[in-house]
């Protein structure tokens, strides 16, 4: 378990740790957004055992607070099947998906009263994005709903550096509203968080191994001498 003052995250690996996550599912996506009723739907058994799915859970004290999920080699294929509109026409979406190794973030939910605490939100994501940077993935990619009142849509973007390439009308959560589909360059994001060097750069990798930064410099390295620069 990782603790920033009050807050805690650790990666949800018994049932304890689902019924954690499940108290802020229910209390969001059940009770509030509607989008979703059934406890398998919203956070499946099954994934405690499968290593393409990580789950994450922050607690303030012994209080559930928010959760993650990430999805290692989604079924990219659904997203397809959505309707896809690029607002980008110079995006390819094929060579992007064929080039990069894609993991999925989702089913962002903190609970109300501490929406405005941006700590729950940073530590959720530290904690996933260590795993996804160690595993080898380059890319997250996300959807949220267009005017959504709890969107986590400014924090992805303005803080985390998500970038919209497209739009949809449905998906698997029950809601009327326009899916906006979100990319992530990790490698991109990291660099630019350290070269302000301020504190969300500071807390996504308080707890790193030093190992870790070196390997992103030496990819970084690697690129360069390939294109020369």
């Amino acid at each position: 378990m990782r603790t920033d003052e009050t807050i805690s995250v650790r990666r949800v690996a018994t049932a304890a740790d689902r019924e954690l996550a499940l108290q802020v599912m229910r209390t969001i996506y059940r009770d509030e957004k509607e989008w979703i009723a059934d406890d398998e739907k919203l956070v499946a058994s099954a994934d405690l055992a499968e290593p393409r799915v990580s789950w994450f859970v922050a607690c303030k004290g012994d209080r559930p607070v928010g959760v993650v999920r990430v999805l290692y080699e989604p079924p990219l294929g659904l997203y397809a099947q959505y309707g896809f509109r690029m607002l980008d026409p110079m995006f390819d979406l094929d060579s992007f998906i064929r080039r990069s190794r894609i993991a999925e973030i989702g089913r962002f939910a903190v609970v109300p009263e501490q929406r405005r605490n941006l700590l729950v939100a940073a530590s959720l994501m530290r904690s996933a994005s260590r795993e996804t940077f160690e595993l080898g993935y380059s890319h997250y990619i996300t959807d949220v709903f267009e005017g959504e009142k709890h969107s986590p849509y400014e924090f992805h973007t303005r803080v985390m550096g998500f970038l919209p390439v497209a739009t949809h009308d449905v998906g698997e959560l029950n809601c009327r509203n326009r899916r906006i589909t979100l990319v992530l360059d990790m490698r991109a994001a990291y660099f630019r968080l350290r070269a302000a060097n301020g504190w969300l750069f500071r807390h996504l990798t308080e707890d790193w191994p030093e190992e870790l930064h070196r390997k992103l410099t030496r990819e970084l390295d690697d690129t360069r001498e390939l294109v020369g620069a």
